[in-house]
């Protein structure tokens, strides 16, 4: 994840949008941040998903082939 030093520079480059607007260069910080930002929690989203395995009320493991596969890979892999 983003430290918390980059998190509050996007807090406050939003707050700064809000009230008066943001230079060209504060601008593109801020896009550069976002950016981060998006990446980083993609990347936690996925390994969260790829952790997941789905059991029904019959105790049946119905995780969906695709993330099936996603482990294996990984297991191979490592």
């Amino acid at each position: 994840m983003l430290s918390k030093e980059k998190i509050a520079r996007i807090n406050q480059l939003s707050k700064i949008s809000k009230e008066t607007g943001l230079t060209a260069e504060e601008a593109k910080e801020q896009s550069k941040l976002r950016s981060e930002y998006l990446q980083a929690f993609r990347k936690s989203m996925s390994n969260t998903l790829e952790s997941v395995t789905v059991i029904d009320p019959e105790g049946n493991d119905v995780t969906p082939q695709k993330i099936k596969d996603i482990k294996n890979n990984k297991k191979r892999l490592h």
